[in-house]
């Protein structure tokens, strides 16, 4: 499914690139919709989750999987330009009732009840690190199984994500075959696990 396919299906406009990159946070580039199909269909979400996609531009990745698996959805941006179009896709879209957007700083939003995490490399492993800490600190305040997917992971998200001892990794989505057989083209999925309860 191409990018104007997905759009029309869900009634947005989010494709194309925009350089609206500082120095920590990368340009926007919507996650392909092949990529969000094999997410969808790989049995990790489902309609308990809560989802927060961290520089989520025009919300691509928000509204196709609260379309697609029922979920929840938050999409966050820095970009006041982004969460405008963003706003108007929510108006347009038939899952747009089961999604929040927010312009702020990733490091600084407040995490409330989010179970599920989407990167896909959107600002410098400084902002990952930080926002790290604020998954640990919510997983410790209000324990519950936390995924992290990460899509294209970088080699530093990678480090960032083992060097995290509560961190586990619980597998990967491999996306190779969707494009041009790069290794990188794959979701890795991480998880603060569900503490055992006496």
């Amino acid at each position: 499914m191409t990018g104007r396919e997905g759009d029309k299906r869900l009634g947005i406009k989010t494709t194309g690139r925009e350089d609206v990159a500082s120095a920590h946070y990368a340009p926007y580039e919507p996650t392909p919709y092949p990529v969000l199909e094999r997410l969808a269909q790989s049995g990790w979400l489902g309609r308990e989750h809560r989802l927060l996609d961290y520089g989520c531009g025009k919300g691509r990745v928000v509204f196709y999987l609260a379309a697609a698996v029922g979920c929840q959805a938050t999409g966050i941006d820095q970009s006041p330009r982004l969460i405008r179009e963003a706003l108007e896709n929510r108006q347009a879209c038939r899952a747009g009732d089961r999604v929040r957007l927010a312009c702020c700083l990733a490091e600084q939003y407040p995490i409330g009840d989010e179970n599920a995490f989407f990167f896909f490399n959107p600002f410098s492993s400084t902002v990952f690190e930080a926002v790290l800490r604020r998954l640990r600190q919510s997983w410790y305040a209000n324990p519950r199984q936390m995924l992290l997917l990460c899509y294209y992971p970088s080699p530093e998200y990678i480090q960032c994500l083992e060097g995290c001892p509560e961190i586990r990794r619980l597998g990967s989505i491999d996306c190779s075959d969707l494009f041009r057989r790069n290794p990188r083209e794959r979701i890795e999925v991480y998880a603060l696990p569900e503490p055992i309860r006496p």
